[in-house]
């Protein structure tokens, strides 16, 4: 087995990870960043193509939370994590929020002043803005329904830089925070997944790694650190504690916004190379209406959930777009290492209410979806109706059951949570896992619930967060 010796080992390179790692290596600390995933360049593949579902998701794109019903989710498996794949959406963490897990959860340094002049910091040094000219077609149309509603809504920034000609980049990790750590002196090493984390005591001594060389063949690998930071994200980061023998507060809590969506066809064309920046928040935070990406295959799979997918219905899919709504759900969940098997076991429970928001949800986008000018509405439930005019959606009400729905999400968090109450979190206010001296957790894991919006702006705040305190303690 070959050994690696490195201060710092960062596990994972995604927002957690990289803020982590580009915080260090700026600082002089020297880090070795491991990364499961493969260094995919981030202008090699079409953004939310069928190609870059296979060369950068986590069992491209197919993952479940089981349940009743069962919750499709998805992660990113690549350098730069899901930063990768996701709309890139900004969102700073609301600050009654804020202050809600502040008060329950006893988190040292976590006031609004505290975290919005780290979350400032990082929107300076990322780029992160409006759309420089008119929104797309199919983000206008939400803004179009909710004015006609009389409802709230608002476009959301992103972490994009515009050139002149007003064309946007992504700034995703693997075009930013990495490079970053690189150039600080990071060593970056994809295709290493660490299998246990061993130590002695209450000390963390290194990683169990295996590793694939540039010819395709694994290699063993053992890498000793003198710290360890797990950001592995809110699935793996509980599953690789678990494997290592850290069960105390891992893994339960888990949470998610579980959303219900709508293939909505149009009388005429709708933009289909990027995700809508609107969101209608009239109902927030508990619930809240936005666009999902598009392309042919989205289209299909959005009506294929509804059970009856008519081949039909894809020739003019160009005049379809797929919508949302997302809630914040009371439910949880839990992740669970099983021995001898390489992915964990994500389990979810949604409450009665939970049902309740959802199908709430659901005939509010109706409506906004159809006073944008929509022509028919196919839901993501069983056996629901396919809606054309507003009197129609009165049954979707009773059709949002358990067994007929067909739910997703993409944001998870929260299954390691942070503060100083020791019976109900994982780790301390700054992610160092309880027990352990030099053992940290820094990514979506540490929220102590799921948020109501996109979560990096908050995954990223916090990570800068943590990393400035063991920067100023070590």
């Amino acid at each position: 087995m070959r050994t690696l010796d490195t201060e710092i080992l960062v596990i994972g390179s995604g927002a957690g990870g990289a803020s982590t790692a580009a915080r260090l290596a700026a600082a002089g600390r020297q880090v070795v960043v491991v990364e499961e995933g493969p260094w995919v360049d981030p202008d090699a593949i079409e953004p939310f193509s069928l190609e870059e579902m296979v060369a950068k998701y986590r069992h491209h794109g197919s993952s479940a939370a089981l349940g009743n019903p069962p919750i499709a989710y998805a992660e990113g498996r690549c350098v730069g994590g899901s930063t990768e794949v996701n709309s890139g959406l900004w969102h700073r963490l609301p600050p009654a929020l804020a202050e809600e897990w502040r008060r329950t959860y006893q988190i040292e340094a976590f006031t609004p002043d505290v975290l919005d002049g780290y979350a400032e910091l990082i929107e300076a040094d990322q780029g992160v803005s409006y759309v420089p000219a008119a929104p797309p077609t199919s983000s206008a149309l939400l803004e179009r329904g909710a004015t006609k509603l009389g409802w709230r809504s608002v476009e959301f920034p992103r972490v994009f830089r515009y050139d002149a000609a007003g064309r946007g980049t992504k700034q995703t990790m693997a075009r930013t925070l990495v490079p970053k750590a690189v150039a600080a002196g990071s060593t970056i090493m994809p295709g290493c997944r660490v299998l246990k984390l061993v130590g002695r005591g209450s000390r963390i001594t290194g990683a169990r790694c295996r590793a694939t060389r540039p010819d395709g063949t694994p290699e063993d690998l053992l890498v000793r650190a003198e710290h360890v930071f797990v950001c592995g994200g809110a699935i793996q980061s509980p599953a690789l504690l678990q494997r290592s023998g850290i069960r105390r507060g891992i893994g339960g809590g888990l949470k998610l916004h579980p959303t219900i969506k709508i293939a909505a066809r149009f009388p005429h064309p709708v933009d289909h190379d990027d995700v809508p920046m609107h969101r209608i928040t009239e109902f927030a935070p508990n619930l809240t209406i936005g666009g999902s990406a598009s392309r042919r295959a989205h289209v299909a799979l959005a009506l294929a959930d509804s059970g009856a997918l008519d081949p039909e219905a894809l020739a003019d899919w160009e005049h379809v777009s797929v919508y949302y709504a997302a809630i914040r759900s009371e439910g949880a969940g839990r992740v669970v290492a099983v021995p001898g098997v390489a992915s964990p076991l994500v389990t979810y429970r949604l409450t009665e209410a939970d049902v309740s928001r959802l199908a709430r949800g659901l005939v509010h986008l109706g409506e906004a979806l159809l006073a944008a000018g929509a022509t028919e509405l196919v839901p993501s439930v069983i056996g629901a109706p396919t809606v054309r005019r507003v009197e129609e959606l009165a049954p979707w009400w009773d059709a949002v059951t358990r067994t007929q729905s067909n739910l997703m999400t993409v944001h998870l968090t929260s299954s390691i949570r942070m503060g100083e109450t020791r019976d109900r979190t994982g780790t301390d206010s700054f992610g160092r896992v309880w027990g352990y001296e030099n053992l940290r957790v820094n990514d979506a894991s540490l929220l102590p619930d799921a948020p109501g919006v996109n979560p990096q702006a908050a995954i990223m705040t916090i990570a800068a967060r943590n990393a400035e305190q063991f920067l100023a303690s070590t």
